[in-house]
């Protein structure tokens, strides 16, 4: 049992490291899941969501402001259905 639980815990924490990894940013693409994003880059800094009138929900957008490893960029994903529809990548100065 001990070695179960710490595996897991090195598990989370390499998953926690290598998910801080800014420079990850460049490579999320149009077709990912979001479940691919959160493994690939960690949680966004900032998340909203844009409704389709009524109380369903459109889409999602997942905004990650400029960090180590990708200090001049503010990269912004666009979810729909799960799915990545859109990336944008702005640099700022």
């Amino acid at each position: 049992m001990k070695r179960w639980a710490l595996f897991l815990l090195t598990a989370l924490i390499a998953t926690s490291l290598y998910a801080a990894n800014a420079s990850e940013r460049k490579f999320i693409r149009e077709g990912m899941s979001e479940g691919e994003v959160l493994v690939k880059i960690g949680k966004p800094d900032r998340e909203s969501d844009v409704s389709g009138g009524g109380a369903a929900i459109a889409e999602r957008k997942w905004t990650y402001m400029p960090a180590p490893g990708d200090q001049q960029t503010i990269t912004t994903i666009t979810i729909r259905e799960g799915k990545v529809t859109h990336v944008e990548r702005q640099v700022v100065r």
